[in-house]
């Protein structure tokens, strides 16, 4: 029997619970240095500065219905039309008693007049025009100057992210250019000499990379700029060569493979010579074997290479991180308490099964997981639109019976 003494457990091997995990990838992200951009360019991105109203909007007295502008102190019910003012260039047109002005949606005031009478609630006589409308008082449908934005209030705050309102707020009130946080350059490096490419046939013992054209999927969801995609192969000097050129361009740097116990395994030792590891095993399934590491400002994640375990893992923590990078302040997906439609069994970690979480008429959402949860059944995520958390218990998970979700896709409703 030997008597040599095993080696001692460090912190890395130590398995992270979920929560912990992702605090520790979240207080090595940051939001990246802020970059002026054109309007054009600015959807989906993240504000980085307040916007003040620069101007009132709208910036003249205008009219909010199609009819006749007129003094609501002018008693007669018919009057002279003098012209007809659209939106646009003011014409040179005045209210004086017994006049109105024909006038359209949006069009500005003409001086004397102050109010706008609809035109549902007049009659024409050649060129005059009839009030059918017993009180008219000042400011009716008549948008004052300033009403929908005063000038020098804050109507953007830092972190919002830019839709298409706030595209068209900031546009409305002239800001152009626009500050926003730099995306993320990302780089994803699938790892393994068995990978060939989708177009190209099969050799024996060969598979096909399907990890790279799932996470480029998945970041194209994001605002990011992927500034390289390719393998790497099971050679510890390239593989080296190519992550320190990856760092040395990116913000993030994501590989699949290489992270588990074999000899082949060589992300995991580059990733403890290159850079600062900070853990290297979850407690959770699938997605066990994900390292996390930063070198300077670049975060590395060595997802695995099992393909769900690689999408589960960039859901639960590169997203997250890419999202702090890129400003938002909302960094992860919100959690819901969904009732399971069918018995779960648990296993040893946090299950995150893949599921289809859909509301029912009473208001509750209830979760189907899509079959077998197999790490390599990519299957399993095609149908689905979200995770079901089943954390580790010494009794099955009955149907009816409360669990978290995460919701990764649009919620559905039970025919």
């Amino acid at each position: 029997m030997s008597t040599e003494l095993a080696s001692p457990m460090t912190d890395l091997d130590r398995m992270r619970h979920p929560a912990e995990a992702l605090e520790l990838v979240v207080a090595h992200s940051a939001p990246l240095p802020v970059e002026q951009i054109p309007l054009r360019a600015c959807a989906g991105r993240v504000l980085a500065a307040d916007v003040t109203a620069p101007e009132n909007h709208p910036p003249f007295p205008a009219s909010t219905m199609d009819g006749f502008a007129v003094n609501s102190e002018d008693v007669s019910p018919w009057r002279e039309i003098v012209g007809v003012q659209n939106a646009g260039p003011v014409l040179d047109l005045e209210v004086t008693p017994g006049m109105a002005v024909r006038i359209m949606t949006g069009a500005p005031l003409p001086p004397g007049a102050d109010a706008v009478v609809r035109i549902e609630n007049t009659e024409l006589a050649d060129d005059h025009v009839i009030i059918n409308q017993d009180v008219i008082n000042s400011g009716d449908n008549i948008r004052p100057i300033g009403s929908d934005i005063a000038a020098g209030a804050t109507v953007l705050e830092t972190g919002v992210f830019l839709g298409p309102s706030e595209i068209g707020l900031l546009a409305s009130l002239g800001i152009d250019p626009v500050s926003v946080y730099r995306k993320p350059r990302v780089a994803v490096i699938s790892t393994g000499d068995e990978l060939v490419e989708p177009d190209q046939p099969l050799a024996p013992g060969m598979i096909r990379d399907s990890n790279r054209f799932s996470l480029l999927a998945a970041l194209g969801q994001l605002p990011v700029d992927v500034v390289w995609a390719g393998k790497g192969p099971d050679d510890r000097v390239h593989l080296e060569t190519l992550l320190r050129e990856r760092i040395a361009d990116c913000d993030v740097v994501l590989t699949t493979g290489g992270v588990s116990m074999g000899d082949l395994d060589l992300i995991k030792a580059i990733l403890g010579d290159l850079a600062d590891v900070h853990f290297r095993r979850v407690f959770m399934k699938p997605g066990k074997p994900l390292n996390f590491a930063t070198s300077g400002q670049t975060l590395l994640f060595g997802l695995p290479g099992n393909p769900v375990s690689a999408l589960v893992g960039f859901e639960l923590f590169v997203r997250p991180a890419l999202r702090i990078l890129g400003g938002h302040q909302e960094a992860v997906r919100p959690r819901l308490l969904v009732h399971l439609a069918h018995d779960i069994e648990p296993t040893d970690r946090i299950d995150h099964q893949r599921a289809w979480i859909a509301q029912n008429d009473a208001g509750q959402l209830v979760a189907s997981t899509t079959g077998a949860q197999g790490s390599s059944r990519l299957a399993s995520f095609t149908g689905s639109n979200g995770l079901v958390i089943v954390p580790p218990r010494d009794r099955r998970y009955v149907a009816g019976e409360a669990v978290e979700g995460i919701l990764l896709g649009d919620l559905a409703r039970i025919p």
